[in-house]
């Protein structure tokens, strides 16, 4: 962009929003974390209420509530990106005509570029809202799918590979229009059918995806991931370990009963409170991880605020947009 004569802080702005996109759009860690979190403080608020019974909060609660708004902000980026361009075309100037490519090739290209990671993403967040798997199961499809397609993109036993991932979409296929459990007294013989079937494409898909894995092995590609998560899954247990010991402190010294004061108080209402705890959350985000707030902030504050009456779907999805601004905020803004 810049070569290209791209204002600077536009083209370096445009990046790091959009880069931010991936923690409200679902799947997101923010909301997997998020959730998690918010159902315990959701349980707890509701055993306080003397609610025995208590409703329970999953992360593809989450996910659904989360979608409209992540993608409001696309159109709103894509928004002011077209103001922008339109009042200052210096700030973005359009392709030089000798340079541009045919609309065949474009189309080409982006149907190669976007249209695979986008089915995968519409295969989890649909089995999901569908209720055909559960966010855990969802995720491990979404890993398969992933590897699948960083297989293929590392070149090498594409055929393999390319027979796993339909091998996986007709699993997908058979598993919304069939009942595949065996786990049953009475099994009809088209489910046998189905389930033989279903074998058989799980045989497919474990095929590509080994041959992937070592693909991926040959490239130093694996190695290097899986050290990468396990620095951050450790990183995470970690804050998890130091989060869980300041909140036993924090309650006994009585801090907990502090801020419900505090919040209650608060001229407003719950409106109010609600806007203290985001204004809180903001300016944290100028100096701590997201994953600190999740496990530190959200559990002190969350069940006084759903015992006021906030929606947890709706708190969640708020809070997770408010951490969104956290990867832009310095000093420690890491889309930055």
């Amino acid at each position: 962009m810049l070569r290209r004569g791209y204002d600077p802080a536009l083209a370096s702005g445009s990046i790091a929003a959009a880069g931010t996109l991936g923690q409200i759009i679902p799947p997101s860690i923010v909301l997997v974390l998020l959730g998690d979190t918010l159902a315990n403080s959701y349980q707890k608020a509701q055993l306080e209420q003397g609610i025995f019974s208590p409703e329970t909060l999953s992360v593809g609660d989450l996910f659904a509530g989360a979608l409209i708004p992540g993608l409001m902000l696309v159109g709103f980026y894509i928004l002011y990106q077209a103001v922008r361009a339109a009042l200052d075309p210096k700030s973005s100037p359009a392709m030089p005509v000798d340079e541009s490519i045919s609309t065949a090739d474009l189309y080409r290209s982006t149907l190669r570029a976007l249209v695979p990671p986008v089915a995968l993403i519409i295969a989890v967040m649909g089995s999901i809202l569908g209720g055909i798997a559960t966010p855990t199961e969802a995720a491990a499809l979404g890993a398969v799918g992933s590897i699948l397609l960083a297989g293929e993109r590392a070149g090498g036993m594409k055929r393999a590979v390319r027979t796993a991932a339909l091998c996986l979409i007709a699993l997908l296929v058979l598993t919304s229009f069939m009942d595949l459990r065996t786990a049953r007294s009475e099994i009809s013989g088209t489910d046998q059918a189905g389930i033989w079937l279903a074998w058989v494409l799980i045989a497919g898909v474990a095929v590509g995806l080994a041959a992937s894995l070592f693909r991926l092995w040959q490239s130093g590609v694996l190695a290097e991931v899986s050290q990468s998560t396990a620095r951050i899954t450790s990183m995470v247990f970690v804050i998890l370990i130091g989060a869980a010991l300041f909140s036993l402190v924090f309650r006994g010294l009585g801090g907990d009963d502090t801020v419900h004061e505090f919040l209650t108080s608060m001229p407003g209402g719950t409106f109010g409170a609600v806007l203290t705890v985001m204004l809180i959350m903001f300016a944290l985000g100028f100096f701590l991880d997201f994953i600190e707030i999740i496990f530190v902030v959200v559990p002190i504050v969350a069940p006084i605020l759903l015992m006021m009456g906030v929606n947890p779907v709706w708190l969640g999805v708020m809070m997770a947009v408010n951490l969104q601004t956290s990867f832009l905020t310095p000093p420690f803004g890491f889309a930055l």
